[in-house]
């Protein structure tokens, strides 16, 4: 794919706050020696919601055992090493930022047998013991659409199963490392209809701007709905090296705000759609319901 060299729209742009917030949720990953997406994914928002007092915990490490082309989380083999400590450090972090709305995810981790779903149950549980009234959302790896490591994950009864296809059918050989939009269509279904409590959503989220048509985009939040899926986010593509994949076109923020109607109108009952939306970004007022964009 070829970069459009195009100056970054204004709406794309992001000052990087600081202050005591900041401070306090940087120093808190820290101290417990934990990893943030919003760190090693290299998000443009990690200023603006450790200022906040949001983040997103990557657990498992910060090597990932795929390489997708649109991810600038390194790659490598962990050989499948796991540290069971983890989870209480996640806990005790949350419990110490008074997290309201906790947000977990992974690298994917294929050198486990369960994909890492005992360890994201274990998160759970150690959350739910240390911050009982918070929300706990947990954004997973395909998990390599096995039903079994997906029905670990549904026990520990989070409130929100998130999973994104990420893109287009179309696109998602070239910009996803070994995932398949039908297996991550399966998932989705499969947790919808096997999660232990109507309350828990089901969530995902794609990227825009590599390349897709407006009739693809379409087709995903069809297939989306029929999986089952009640949350959603949209947001551009942004490329995080000159290594990774080009972007193919910048959204305009009319078209993010046309794309929201359109998930609306076909059932979804969340949705996130903007420029430098992500999974996690303002994912506590999206679960409450508030104008996100």
């Amino acid at each position: 794919m070829i970069t459009e060299t195009h100056p970054l729209p204004a709406e794309y742009r992001r000052r990087i706050p600081a202050g005591p917030v900041f401070n306090r949720f940087q120093q808190a990953a820290q101290i417990e020696n934990l990893n943030t997406i919003c760190v090693s994914g290299k998000c443009p928002n990690r200023g603006e919601c450790f200022s906040r007092g949001s983040l997103a915990f990557m657990i498992m490490g910060n090597t990932c055992t795929r390489h997708c082309g649109f991810c600038a989380v390194k790659t490598g083999d962990p050989d499948g090493i796991v540290d069971w400590k983890e989870p209480e450090r996640v806990a005790r972090a949350a419990a110490t930022l008074k997290l309201r709305h906790v947000v977990v995810t992974s690298v994917t981790r294929d050198d486990l047998a369960d994909g890492g779903a005992s360890v994201f149950a274990e998160c759970i549980r150690q959350i739910r013991e240390q911050s009982p009234s918070s929300i706990i959302e947990v954004l997973t790896p395909d998990l390599n659409g096995d039903p079994a490591a997906i029905d670990v994950v549904l026990a520990a009864r989070p409130d929100i199963f998130n999973h994104n296809v990420e893109t287009v059918e179309r696109l998602t050989p070239l910009t996803r490392s070994k995932a398949t939009y039908p297996r991550s269509l399966e998932v989705l279904r499969y947790a919808k209809a096997r999660r232990p409590a109507p309350s828990m959503k089901i969530k995902s989220g794609l990227m825009l701007g590599l390349g897709e048509t407006h009739d693809e985009v379409d087709q995903v939040l069809r297939d989306l709905r029929e999986a089952g899926c009640q949350y959603l986010t949209l947001g551009q593509y942004l490329q995080p090296s000159p290594k990774h994949l080009g972007i193919q076109s910048f959204i305009p923020l009319s078209e993010f705000n046309d794309w929201k109607e359109r998930a609306l109108y076909l059932g979804f009952e969340r949705v996130a759609s903007g420029p430098l939306v992500r999974s996690s970004y303002f994912a506590d007022e999206l679960h409450q319901g508030k104008e996100t964009s």
